[in-house]
């Protein structure tokens, strides 16, 4: 009965871990405090590449890839939103 609780638990470690996402290649999981959020507007050129943080973090925010640095943004800020739409139109447009 222990032997099956203790693999039992272990299974469900394994799913929970796995079913959380790999951030930009990382094996943990990137969360943003409120004092992480940048306020500032990120030039388009610059973003590489985006992600949102996973549910279990406190806030939501975006992983913004710069070349250099990975900066959290507000995913209701202005710009961002923006952002989006433009790569959505470019997405749909290029297939």
């Amino acid at each position: 009965m222990k032997i099956s609780l203790a693999l039992l638990v272990l299974l469900l470690a394994a799913a929970w871990t796995g079913s959380q996402g790999m951030s930009f290649r990382s094996s943990r999981v990137t969360c943003c405090s409120k004092e992480d959020i940048s306020r500032r507007k990120i030039p388009e050129f610059k973003i590489k590449d985006y992600q949102y943080t996973a549910s279990p973090c406190p806030h939501k925010a975006v992983l913004v890839k710069l070349p250099k640095a990975t900066v959290c943004v507000d995913p209701e800020v202005k710009w961002f939103r923006n952002y989006q739409r433009k790569k959505k139109q470019q997405n749909s447009t290029s297939t």
